[in-house]
């Protein structure tokens, strides 16, 4: 094995008196090159995005949420509480109660929805940090927090006494309605605190304390819509989530983070996979250089190949020594191209070369999952190449 690897080092370290085949061989190197540096950066790129979109979810999502199986409400008893106070894993949890409302201010309305939190909900919840001016709902004071897109929709700012928010909601109960006006709960509001996360969530929430959405839908003390759970960073999330399970019953289910958004994570995942695929196909199409440059290095060094035999080489480790050069050529070009694209997005990271708004840099992550993924594609492709390449070599070259 030390002869057909000598031989091709000096192969691809080495100029060929053609100079034809030396261009050739260099537009081959730089298409690796550059293939490999592409494909990393921009699974880079779409890893920084994923993780961009998935932030705003997780604002507004928790670690674990417990959710009616069926119907709107689930049943909350003392006995719950303490459990799940008493679970080390629990580092907080929050009673929530949601429903769609009808929002006016001054002739203008818009449809959001209306959601009840107690004083723990920003220890679960990342929302201080899209809080924009004004003060947070307090538990006794009929206040509320709501998004930006609500504001500029309703043209509604903080703190306005004279002019208040009105909302209604829908009237729990069965049976015909008979008259519209009594088919919904009314009350006003002040609104005390702007949030801003994007433009989806801006215009669907408006939040309240739980005690003022409570009165509003006439639920009992033990009525909510669901419970918001933070747990433990070291906590198993999988086996809290069984834990909480246990403690709320069939009649809801309990959901991770990832659960609450499958489909987002799913969309997000299948852009990645289309994009390696995408990337892999022009790497594969890059490689038909390779091997059209082993073909014409056999071709151009056809009397040397006679010599190696002559000199006692077999067949098999002339072919070897064709494909370790493409297989070499591959992996180093691979390597090079890694350490490029490694600087292109540490350059981003670092200097915010790329920018999305003014105050935005294009999101990008240093993985070691997208580092190995792209190493291995192009070392297990340029070997395919390589060995198309060298098996091109037949008995009749060395009878020539």
């Amino acid at each position: 094995m030390k002869f057909p690897v000598f031989i091709a080092k000096r192969y691809l370290f080495t100029k060929s008196s053609n100079n034809a085949i030396n261009i050739i061989t260099l537009i081959s190197a730089i298409s690796i090159i550059a293939g490999s540096a592409a494909l990393f950066v921009v699974l880079s790129g779409f890893s920084g995005l994923k993780d961009f979109s998935l932030s705003f979810a997780s604002i507004f999502d928790p670690d674990l949420k417990v959710l009616p199986a069926s119907g709107k409400t689930i049943k909350f008893t003392s006995e719950q509480a303490t459990e799940l106070e008493d679970n080390p894993d629990i580092a907080s949890y929050t009673q929530v109660i949601e429903e769609r409302a009808f929002l006016e201010f001054r002739g203008k309305n818009h449809i959001a929805y209306i959601k009840g939190v107690d004083e723990n909900y920003r220890s679960v919840n990342s929302i201080d940090s899209t809080l924009l001016y004004g003060n947070w709902i307090t538990p006794e004071e009929p206040v509320a927090a709501i998004g930006f897109g609500i504001s500029r929709i309703l043209s509604l700012g903080v703190n306005n006494y004279t002019d208040l928010l009105s909302v209604m909601v829908p009237r729990p109960g069965t049976g015909q309605i008979t008259d519209p006006t009594q088919a919904f709960n009314s009350s006003q509001l002040v609104v005390s605190d702007i949030f801003q996360v994007n433009e989806e969530l801006d215009q669907k929430y408006i939040f309240t304390n739980i005690n003022y959405a409570r009165k509003l839908l006439n639920y009992k003390d033990t009525t909510l819509s669901a419970i918001e759970i933070k747990i433990n960073p070291n906590a198993d999330p999988l086996k809290v989530q069984r834990e909480v399970q246990q403690i709320f019953g069939p009649t809801t289910q309990v959901k991770t983070r990832f659960q609450l958004n499958d489909k987002l994570y799913k969309m997000l995942n299948a852009e990645n996979l289309a994009v390696y695929l995408i990337f892999t196909l022009v790497l594969i199409i890059a490689l038909f250089n390779l091997v059209g440059s082993i073909i014409m290095i056999i071709i151009d060094k056809k009397a040397n190949i006679k010599t190696l035999h002559s000199l006692g080489a077999s067949l098999k480790d002339i072919k070897k020594i064709y494909f370790l050069q493409g297989a070499m050529m591959s992996v180093f070009g691979g390597i090079i191209g890694l350490v490029l694209g490694s600087l292109i997005v540490g350059a981003q990271l670092q200097f915010q070369l790329k920018m999305i708004t003014p105050t935005l840099p294009y999101p990008m992550e240093f993985t070691l999952v997208n580092f190995l993924a792209v190493f291995l594609t192009i070392s297990v492709l340029g070997i395919l190449a390589s060995y198309l390449a060298a098996s091109t070599i037949r008995p009749k070259l060395l009878d020539d």
